[in-house]
């Protein structure tokens, strides 16, 4: 089902220069984004636009999702923190792209949407890949650092320093860095205890809530 609306959707992404990385090209073809989506959408699951996903969250635009896995420069066999587990889709593209050998932490604030994604993962094959767990991703998962890459889909006030100090050696964060509305999507790569940012362009994210985020209201 959709598979006609998927391979058209990664094409348009390929022809325009959104995305270029075969390896996560080939990953978008094959993950199933309606799957993580209310079925209501599922019609709209291939247009290159954010979905809501409930509880005020989003399932980001393809385009975004596949720019930060390139920045992400996943490979198989890596360790990947996610921030924001929203609906799955973006933990499902990560696996894919770290197999095999890789493994996959995902945290979510919001208790609802981390068990529907931990349901839908599950049931399309990656219950052994990805771990998704409900807590402050802001506070990162100090127990099972250091990791290779650490992701975050929302965007915060600055840079938690938690995730700073989880990152591994040449380790890359990429995250949305500004106010509520608009952020840089900055990438930070590490050299031993030097940390290399750079600003990517404006994006909009949801808000990353916690203890090194923003607050709640």
């Amino acid at each position: 089902m959709y598979e006609k609306e998927r391979l058209e959707m990664v094409e348009r992404l390929e022809r325009t220069g959104f995305v270029t990385n075969r390896q996560v090209l080939d990953a978008m073809r094959k993950v199933p984004r309606h799957e993580f989506l209310p079925r209501q959408l599922w019609p709209w699951a291939y247009v290159d636009n954010a979905l809501p996903i409930g509880s005020g969250q989003t399932i980001s635009a393809p385009h975004m999702v596949g720019y930060m896995l390139e920045v992400l420069d996943l490979h198989p066999g890596q360790k990947v923190l996610e921030i924001g587990t929203g609906s799955g889709y973006h933990a499902g593209l990560v696996a894919e792209l770290v197999y095999p050998g890789g493994q996959v932490i995902s945290l979510e604030r919001i208790p609802e949407l981390g068990d529907q994604a931990r349901r839908t993962l599950v049931r399309l094959g990656y219950g052994d890949l990805i771990r998704v767990m409900i807590a402050d991703g802001t506070e990162g998962l100090p127990q099972e650092a250091p990791f290779d890459r650490i992701l975050v889909t929302a965007g915060g006030p600055s840079v938690p320093p938690p995730l700073k100090d989880q990152l591994g050696e040449e380790g890359i964060l990429v995250i949305p860095v500004g106010g509520r509305t608009y952020q840089q999507l900055t990438v930070i790569k590490r050299d031993g205890d030097k940390f290399e940012e750079s600003a990517l362009g404006l994006v909009t994210f949801v808000p990353l809530i916690g203890q090194h985020g923003h607050k709640t209201n």
